[in-house]
């Protein structure tokens, strides 16, 4: 009888203790882990002595606030960035940082907290862009002091866009209504279930017309050119690398290696450059999520715009 007390007593005690990793790692871990070059792995936060440039990276659809317990896949949360941003700037051994983007941008609130971590950096910023860095990712883009950009890469895109569905035809045709009861007459404004009103539109018209006149400043305050040449430019469209160079939207031609070489340079570093990437370790629950086996059955839409059942305002470049 003894035996089986105890026997049960340790069974408790280990799924509590499971119980407890379960819930303290599956929540958001703000915590830098750090890959260094020299050594090709993990070294947790003390990454030792000598001058290094620090690689964060942006890659993916930018939104505010933290990752979910599970992680979200392609989402590049700003509480996270900003975090690593900040221990970046604060360990004495980085001279230097390097972002790298490969973004389409996202939320206008997360570009811009983003944004405003980075202009609190005290060390020289570079940015190496990927195969797009576009809206929002060339929002963020603007708080460093060298944009580098590969010739083909996708940047621009300045403007904001908000996406309201109305699927009020559909219904008309299913014989669906939905019954609405609201405190004021712009309760349901942006409904997928009516169409918008004059009134309504112009009132999201002017909460867009505010948000493009953030980011129409924030480029011509980062990149020192007249608001009046960034409203011509700032139509929506996307420009190549190379255009970006020549519109004075970067700066110059380079890849990922040219933009370590340049931070180097601007953080004092001599020699070649060694280098230390930063990055949010994936919590238990995107562990063990990615090892279970994925449904071979998906359903992808090329271009369809980010829409969900309440209006938000995007930095967002949406392909064609």
């Amino acid at each position: 009888m003894k035996k089986d007390t105890r026997s049960n007593a340790v069974i408790v005690a280990v799924i509590v203790l499971l119980l407890a990793v379960v819930g303290l790692a599956g929540g958001t871990c703000a915590t830098a882990f750090w890959i260094s070059s020299e050594v090709g792995r993990a070294l947790g936060p003390q990454i030792g002595s000598g001058s290094k440039v620090g690689i964060l990276r942006i890659e993916g659809v930018i939104t505010s606030g933290r990752a979910p317990a599970g992680g979200s896949s392609g989402t590049v949360y700003s509480e996270q960035m900003a975090s690593l941003i900040d221990q970046a700037d604060q360990n004495q051994s980085i001279k230097a940082i390097v972002l790298r983007i490969d973004s389409p941008g996202g939320s206008v609130v997360g570009s811009n907290e983003i944004y405003q971590a980075l202009q609190k950096v005290k060390k020289p910023i570079v940015i190496s862009m990927g195969e797009m860095a576009a809206s929002g990712g060339y929002y963020v883009s603007c708080a460093a002091d060298k944009i580098m950009a590969n010739p083909a890469t996708l940047t621009g895109s300045i403007g904001v866009i908000a996406q309201m569905p109305d699927i009020s035809g559909l219904m008309d045709k299913l014989g669906l209504d939905v019954t609405v009861i609201k405190s004021g007459k712009f309760k349901d404004e942006g409904s997928p279930f009516r169409p918008m009103t004059p009134e309504e539109k112009r009132i999201w018209q002017d909460i867009i017309d505010e948000a493009y006149g953030q980011f129409v400043g924030i480029v011509a305050e980062g990149r020192s050119l007249p608001v009046e040449k960034v409203r011509e430019l700032a139509d929506g469209r996307v420009y190549t690398g190379q255009q970006a160079i020549d519109l004075g939207l970067a700066d110059e031609e380079g890849n990922l290696p040219d933009a370590i070489k340049l931070a180097a340079e601007m953080g004092g570093i001599k020699g070649e450059p060694r280098t230390v990437e930063l990055f949010t370790p994936p919590t238990f629950m995107q562990t063990l999520l990615a090892s279970l086996p994925q449904s071979s059955i998906s359903v992808n839409v090329p271009g369809l715009p980010n829409v969900s059942n309440r209006p938000v305002l995007q930095y967002l470049y949406v392909s064609p």
